[in-house]
Parts: C-alpha cells; sequence; structure tokens
C-alpha cells in the first residue's frame, strides 16, 4: 500500500481481509459461512463475501453490522430471498456483538456484466473480501479513482431522494428515524467522498475520513458532512437532521454530482 488505498502501481487496493477481522467478530463470521454453506448448495450458490467494517477491522462491538454478498449462478428467485432473510434473522439474533445482518444477492452475470463493471464489479473486486467459492475478482478489472468509477458508483443520488422523503414522512418510532438516519447519512457522505475522489486520489470507505476529504475541496459543506459522518456512526432518530440530510445537503450534492461527473448509467 502507498497511502490513500492504492497499491504500488496507484490501482484501488482491496480494503478488507478475513486476517483483519477482529476477534471479537471470529465466531459471527464463521456462523455465516457455516448457515451459507448450509441453505446454499453448490449448485445455486457460486461465492460468498464479506464487506464493511468488520473484515476491514474497524467494527465496533454491539454497533456494527454483518453485511454479506451472495453471487448465485443463476438469477435470485424468491426462495434464495427467503433463505437469505432466514440467514439475517438468525445470526442477528444469535450474535449481540452485530447490531443487524444485510444480505446481498445477485448473480455472477450481473456481477460480471460490463454495465456493472464500474459498480458491482467494482464492489466486488474493491470493497469485499471471500469468504466462499471461487473469488469473482479475478475475472475483473483493476481499479483507479477516476471520473467515471465516481459516476457509476454514486451518480444516482438523486433517485435515492424521493424514497427517503416518504420514509422519513411515514416513519412513526424513534428505531425507524435512526435506521433511516444511518442509512441516507453513510450514502451522502459515500457520494460526497466519491464527488471528489479522482482530485483527491485514492479510496476510503472510512466516514471520517471521507467526509475531510470532501471538507477540502468543499468548505462551505463541510460541517454538513461532518454531521452526516457521524450520524453515519451514531444514528440519530432527530426528524430535524433528517430534514437536513434529505432536503438540503442531499439534493445540493445530486446536482453538484451530476454537474461534475454526470449521472449512472440507467440500470433496467
Amino acid at each position: 500500500m502507498t497511502g490513500r488505498g492504492l497499491d504500488v502501481g496507484g490501482w484501488i487496493a482491496r480494503e478488507g481481509a478475513l486476517s483483519r477481522v477482529p476477534a471479537a467478530f471470529a465466531g459471527v463470521v464463521d456462523a455465516a459461512r457455516a448457515r451459507i454453506a448450509e441453505s446454499f448448495d453448490c449448485a445455486r450458490l457460486h461465492s460468498a463475501y464479506l464487506y464493511g467494517s468488520i473484515p476491514r477491522g474497524t467494527a465496533i462491538l454491539g454497533v456494527a453490522d454483518l453485511d454479506l454478498l451472495l453471487a448465485l449462478h443463476a438469477e435470485p428467485a424468491e426462495a434464495d430471498r427467503a433463505a437469505a432473510t432466514r440467514i439475517e434473522q438468525d445470526l442477528d439474533q444469535s450474535f449481540p456483538q452485530i447490531d443487524g445482518v444485510g444480505i446481498l444477492l445477485f448473480s455472477t452475470r450481473t456481477l460480471l456484466s460490463e454495465l456493472e463493471r464500474h459498480d458491482l464489479g467494482f464492489f466486488v473486486a474493491c470493497l469485499c473480501t471471500p469468504l466462499l467459492g471461487d473469488d469473482l475478482a479475478d475475472q475483473l478489472s483493476r481499479y483507479r479513482p477516476t471520473p467515471l468509477l465516481a459516476r457509476e458508483t454514486n451518480g444516482d443520488l438523486s433517485l435515492a431522494l424521493p424514497g427517503w422523503r416518504r420514509q422519513a414522512a411515514t416513519a412513526a418510532t424513534d428505531k425507524q428515524r435512526k435506521a433511516l438516519s444511518r442509512l441516507v447519512a453513510r450514502r451522502i457522505v459515500r457520494t460526497g467522498f466519491t464527488l471528489v475522489m479522482p482530485e483527491w486520489g485514492g479510496w476510503t470507505s472510512d466516514l471520517t475520513e471521507s467526509a475531510e476529504a470532501f471538507g477540502l475541496y468543499y468548505p462551505a459543506c463541510a460541517g454538513q458532512m461532518r454531521r452526516a459522518a457521524i450520524t453515519g456512526r451514531t444514528p440519530s432518530p432527530d426528524p430535524g437532521l433528517l430534514r437536513e440530510l434529505i432536503d438540503d445537503l442531499g439534493p445540493w450534492l445530486a446536482a453538484e454530482y451530476a454537474v461534475v461527473h454526470g449521472e449512472k448509467a440507467i440500470r433496467p
């Protein structure tokens, strides 16, 4: 590593590894591997991956969520989604070390497609840690922090805003508002970071570092982005904070992103 998430060749380095999983989460990861293998046979499952703070080694006990991606040989079906939901619930209930489990399901065809090369392909190759099966990263590109990568990873923030507004309007409990604030804040911070990523010249998934990088180029919005980074780590039920993220910072960021990098290619 040469710094800023790049290897000696200037490519974005894979950010996680099983060797970085904190000892307190090792049992959770082992259980996830076992549950996935029990629920998906080799005819259905191509490979499984960890991503997020646990394989990066930065997870906070009792706060971190367990994030998993399953690559299937065929398009996900209802039975696959039901099996994934059972795994999510089982792991979340069994391990107090984590606060929530999320499993993404995609076919290998989608993950390896040209349309997804600079979005889901990048995600697997650089942000996911192999857990089971053959690593799809061997069939994917290497990546640099380019405007193309910025556009295809986060050039669709405007599409998320209307749904967030509806969720905020119907959120009736602090728990619901906290969950939404975490989701929205993380997405906004990551979008803010990739807005400046090509000029900053590297990659990070750390929310604090992302907000600081953004602030170097947009000092007038630096305070809002720092608050978003704090919310991404410690969610808040404050409706005023949600309004700031969804109705103020979010729309400005989406518009600025479209000007600087353009909008993400439309998915079917």
